[in-house]
């Protein structure tokens, strides 16, 4: 049998574009190396509790009955309902720097006041930057690399409200130190403050499940522990895939979740000298704390909190382990849920050295992970109330465990500096989807595999 289409990733990108596919009668397989799926937003079981990977909240919110915006779009191509997601919105969250503290939840009015109440004389500016937001149009695939801090610094002169308006929009896509592509700042402006965020009460694992429910009802074939070892190329044109096995699958397009690099190294092709097949180098440490008590009762009531020591944001790969300078730490009890969770939880993510992390022996590696899980706390505890009292169970996952899991050089969270708009590669029939083509998070994901189904491979929009 030759497919019309193998997609090469069983995560949110390739889960979507697999049915956008499948509901056109194509024949579609995909090829999923791990036995869980969900890749960078995934889940996992341990010590009898279910976790989430990556998902921190779903950005993108719409309410029920909403008709615009990219979650609305996604459940429109995906054939969908509002009630398939469940997504309960944010309490409400908040960017920390010394001296300031900006607040922001769903309705963007809120946010505009912060900025006016906490930075007067900037707000006429920042309306100028919403403007050009506004107009901005992030379906152009043909637009080149624009710094955001430069672009920004034309209406903003005040060097504070740019780091803080970037911090969240960085933490939760930028794969640039420093600075990210003006396409990507207004993708997660509309994303995080624009729109917002929500979470389904059980997790990512509710719309991975309603995902595959719906892909293998319309007849697409989805193989778990069937890594792909190799592309099979003329040079030009790819043929099919050997899988870790030995076994040869044979597909009209193939695409690939899996990112740029990587996808090359799968065809045996030396990584071009192009900034768009640069594998990129930031990566994160993040500690999960399960509580004996929901957050709220010891004083704890935000959403997410992004918090940095200084007025300085050093968005970087850390030179130590771990960079506890900066951070977020995100509560998935407060969302406006029916009814609580059944415990307690915080998570605290951070920036980390991937290489510390790949190189460590296993002894040494776990006790890093114990050492590092002590201080990134330690840090945060400037930011919200201490709750270390009423931890009852930990994990940490790091650089290695994203590499583990995703196959990302690096264990890089957000692939590539150079996104790849349109998905295209020095291959005919191979195409990208996911974060190395450009759109990020839960949504982002979906609706980059939808785009680039749509454009490569149903010739539609």
């Amino acid at each position: 049998m030759t497919y019309d289409s193998i997609i090469i990733g069983a995560g949110l990108s390739g889960l979507a574009a697999g049915i956008r596919l499948a509901y056109y009668g194509k024949q579609v397989c995909i090829l999923e190396r791990h036995t869980t799926i969900g890749g960078l937003n995934s889940f996992y079981r341990l010590r009898g509790r279910n976790h989430d990977v990556g998902l921190h909240a779903v950005t993108n919110y719409s309410p029920p009955g909403g008709k615009r915006g990219p979650l609305n779009k996604i459940l429109r191509q995906l054939r969908f309902s509002w009630e398939d997601f469940d997504l309960s919105p944010q309490f409400g969250s908040s960017v920390v720097f010394p001296g300031h503290t900006l607040r922001f939840n769903n309705e963007f009015a809120y946010f505009e006041a912060e900025i006016a109440t906490q930075f007067p004389s900037q707000v006429d500016g920042f309306r100028r930057l919403v403007a050009e937001i506004d107009t901005h149009n992030i379906g152009d695939l043909g637009q080149t690399w624009i710094s955001a801090r430069a672009r920004m610094a034309e209406h903003i002169s005040d060097p504070l409200l740019i780091n803080m308006l970037l911090c969240p929009l960085m933490f939760y896509g930028s794969p640039s130190e420093h600075d990210m592509d003006f396409n990507q700042f207004v993708i997660m402006f509309r994303s995080i403050y624009q729109e917002g965020f929500a979470r389904p009460y059980k997790g990512v694992r509710l719309i991975l499940k309603n995902l595959v429910k719906k892909f293998k009802s319309l007849g697409g074939e989805l193989k778990l522990r069937a890594g792909v070892q190799q592309l099979v190329t003329d040079g030009k044109h790819v043929s099919g895939v050997v899988l870790d096995d030995g076994q040869v699958l044979e597909a009209k397009n193939v695409l690939s979740s899996a990112g740029s690099a990587e996808t090359l190294q799968m065809c045996g092709a030396e990584i071009p000298v192009d900034d768009r097949f640069t594998p990129g180098e930031i990566s994160f440490v993040e500690t999960i704390s399960v509580l004996d008590q929901q957050p709220a009762e010891f004083g704890h009531n935000e959403t997410i909190v992004f918090y940095n020591d200084s007025e300085d944001f050093y968005y970087e790969q850390s030179k130590n382990p771990v960079d506890v300078r900066s951070g977020i730490i995100c509560s998935p009890n407060n969302f406006e849920y029916d009814q609580p969770l059944e415990e307690g939880s915080i998570r605290i993510t951070a920036l980390a050295n991937p290489s510390y992390w790949m190189n460590l022996p296993e002894e040494k590696y776990i006790e890093a992970k114990k050492y590092w899980y002590d201080q990134i706390l330690e840090s945060s505890m400037r930011f919200i109330p201490d709750f270390r009292s009423h931890v009852i169970d930990v994990d940490t996952f790091t650089p290695r465990t994203i590499k583990k899991f995703t196959g990302h050089i690096n264990g890089c969270v957000y692939g590539a500096p150079q996104k790849i708009l349109d998905g295209t590669t020095p291959f005919d029939n191979l195409f990208l989807c996911g974060t190395d083509q450009g759109f990020l998070g839960i949504i982002g994901s979906m609706l980059s595999g939808i785009s680039i189904a749509n454009l490569h491979l149903l010739n539609t929009r």
